[in-house]
């Protein structure tokens, strides 16, 4: 059996997210590029495998990274052996430089739970970000929602480069007082009938509502915010929409 961490990302999950998600969606990695500038220092808190990460260094931009996941940074390290990243939970990440641009992809926040603990993590990058620098991220919201799933059921099967079978089992449940998707994971690797690995994992995901990250970055010292809808920047109004994205500046 393999370990069972809340989102933490083990070799099967990593190994089946590499399968899935090898390049970021284009209109995504567009966007976030939109905002990087040559000679400026960029971060990319939880990067992750690099599928964002490692384009930008190939468009020449000066970027370093941190993961918590050392499977990931090694897929990272794979692809970019020169890549500036280090294996760290960004709330301990230290203080040393500043950076013109932080971005966060993907509704990664959305996997920190604990509010007591996001809005650490939002004055860590207000901290490290600099006078007149942009911090952009996304989260996933309640219009995404899980059906609810009392048993596990097959959610993906894959075929790894080694010829074997990767399943992921997922059940979900959705606590509607604490905005909190629970989709407890199981990640078995099999050749034929042969089960060959099993890795369990917490994957848990907070969902926000329109206007309730805005209050947590105002609390930390953001003063301007702008809240969109989607990569063409339409103004969010409501709940109505997957992700909310932010562009933030001190």
């Amino acid at each position: 059996m393999g370990k069972r961490k809340q989102n933490y990302y083990g070799s099967l999950c990593t190994e089946m997210y590499e399968i899935l998600h090898e390049q970021a969606p284009r209109n995504e990695l567009n966007f976030y590029l939109s905002y990087a500038k040559k000679g400026e220092k960029i971060l990319e808190p939880l990067c992750g495998s690099g599928r964002f990460l490692v384009p930008f260094l190939e468009h020449g931009f000066d970027i370093s990274g941190v993961d918590l996941s050392e499977e990931m940074l090694e897929k990272l390290r794979q692809k970019a052996p020169s890549a500036k990243v280090i294996q760290a939970d960004i709330i301990n990440y230290p203080v040393l430089e500043k950076f013109n641009y932080i971005f966060i992809p993907s509704g990664s926040i959305s996997l920190v739970t604990d509010m007591n603990v996001c809005r650490i993590i939002l004055q860590k990058m207000k901290e490290l970000l600099a006078p007149e620098g942009k911090f952009v991220f996304a989260v996933d919201t309640v219009f995404g929602r899980c059906d609810e799933d009392s048993e596990y059921k097959v959610s993906v099967s894959v075929k790894t480069k080694e010829g074997y079978d990767l399943i992921l089992k997922v059940k979900n449940h959705y606590d509607e007082k604490a905005q909190t998707q629970f989709s407890p994971s199981i990640y078995e690797l099999y050749n034929g009938a042969e089960l060959l690995q099993r890795e369990n994992m917490d994957f848990q995901t907070h969902l926000y509502r329109y206007g309730e990250m805005e209050k947590y970055l105002r609390e930390c010292g953001f003063r301007s915010i702008s809240t969109y809808s989607n990569y063409q920047k339409a103004t969010a109004v409501d709940d109505r929409c997957e992700m909310f994205i932010y562009e933030c500046s001190i």
